[in-house]
């Protein structure tokens, strides 16, 4: 009896091993991949195409009219010759984040006498030029304020251009009057270099506010 048992052990594991590798060969991938039926990889097929936007009808307007009027118009945006000659020797440009991207890089050019010369374009806060609807549009923060706090801004911005013989200026686009008065405030502590730039700073977001303006109003003209 011991060795029938021992016999049927033996087959039983014979039938085990059997069907273990059956079930294996059947899991296991195959050795050699089929390539014949895949779909070739090329660099067409790895990268997406990548096509330059048609510029707006604004643009293309700007693009394409004389130089004397579409330097009168970037004089509008920015009272620097430099500035305005540096763009206009750029045209045509294909996107509007072109433009502005030529815009910052004249800006970051731009030398101390240039940046007066663009200075020289901007109202004081509180005081925008009569009839001028960009530097009202611009400081419309500042048009609810009380007239205490137009007082005081007056008197800050005295301070200030007595300090460093130029105007405020910063972007007032959707800034409070309390806001502009308290960067004054802030700005006044800086010394002569630190207030170039961020001069700088201030007059470049300026200009990408006004040159989407004009791109605008020159696509719906």
């Amino acid at each position: 009896m011991p060795g029938r048992r021992l016999l049927c052990h033996r087959s039983f594991n014979k039938v085990l091993t059997a069907r273990w590798a059956r079930a294996l060969a059947i899991r296991s991938p195959s050795k050699h991949r089929n390539t014949a039926t895949e779909a070739p990889v090329t660099s067409s097929t790895q990268r997406f195409s990548g096509e330059t936007p048609e510029p707006t009808a604004g643009l293309t307007r700007f693009n394409t009219s004389a130089d004397g009027d579409a330097l009168a118009a970037l004089h509008e945006v920015c009272a620097s010759s430099a500035w305005g000659s540096k763009l206009l020797a750029q045209r045509p440009y294909a996107t509007t984040e072109a433009l502005f991207l030529a815009s910052d890089a004249a800006m970051a050019e731009l030398t101390a006498e240039d940046l007066a010369e663009a200075m020289a374009g901007h109202p004081p806060i509180g005081r925008p030029k009569p009839g001028d609807p960009t530097s009202s549009r611009e400081q419309s923060g500042m048009a609810g304020a009380s007239e205490e706090l137009k007082a005081e801004m007056l008197e800050l911005n005295l301070a200030y251009q007595e300090k460093f013989g130029h105007v405020f200026l910063i972007c007032a686009t959707g800034r409070t009057g309390e806001q502009m008065r308290d960067a004054v405030r802030t700005r006044i502590e800086n010394s002569p270099e630190q207030e170039r730039e961020i001069v700088r700073t201030e007059l470049g977001k300026i200009n990408r506010i006004r040159l989407t303006r004009l791109v605008e109003e020159e696509s719906a003209a």
